[in-house]
């Protein structure tokens, strides 16, 4: 029998009965199992970054870059970002997704479906102005997306 006392009495004189003890512990537990919640990550992104590629630049052919490549400046006069196309300076969002879409178009017409747009974002550009670009990318069913290494933040001196 559980919790009985086995021997003699003069061996054991409190008698202590530890089945209910054991049992609340157990349905503790088992209650904190199920009411257990794991914290979910936002923001987070799978990105695959390419090997054999460095911080040296892209690689010209025929004097023109194989990439489409979208730099982001901030304006700290304006409190903005510049955004720019080559040497084009973009206004609005629908300029740029058509910018974006006639340099990709280019480079599938000359057979390379795989060239990247490369968003090149200075380290104060707002992360919700590059998630932007991200996006007008994959309106344009553009799926190959680099980041540039830009340059390293500038030491106090």
């Amino acid at each position: 029998m559980a919790g009985a006392a086995m021997g003699d009495d003069g061996e054991n004189p409190v008698n202590i009965n530890i089945t209910p003890l054991v049992d609340i512990i157990f349905c503790l537990c088992v209650f904190f199992m199920v009411s257990f919640k794991f914290k979910q990550l936002e923001g987070k992104f799978d990105s695959w970054l390419p090997k054999g590629k460095g911080s040296v630049g892209s690689v010209q052919i025929e004097g023109i870059l194989d990439e489409v490549r979208v730099a982001m400046y901030w304006d700290e006069v304006n409190q903005r970002t510049i955004r720019q196309l080559g040497t084009r300076r973009i206004q609005s969002d629908e300029e740029l997704a058509e910018l974006i879409r006639e340099g990709h178009d280019a480079w599938v017409k000359m057979n390379k479906p795989d060239t990247p747009v490369t968003i090149d974002a200075e380290a104060r550009v707002p992360w919700n102005d590059v998630i932007a670009v991200m996006n007008l990318c994959k309106k344009n069913r553009i799926d190959k997306i680099e980041f540039a290494l830009g340059a390293p933040p500038p030491t106090g001196q």
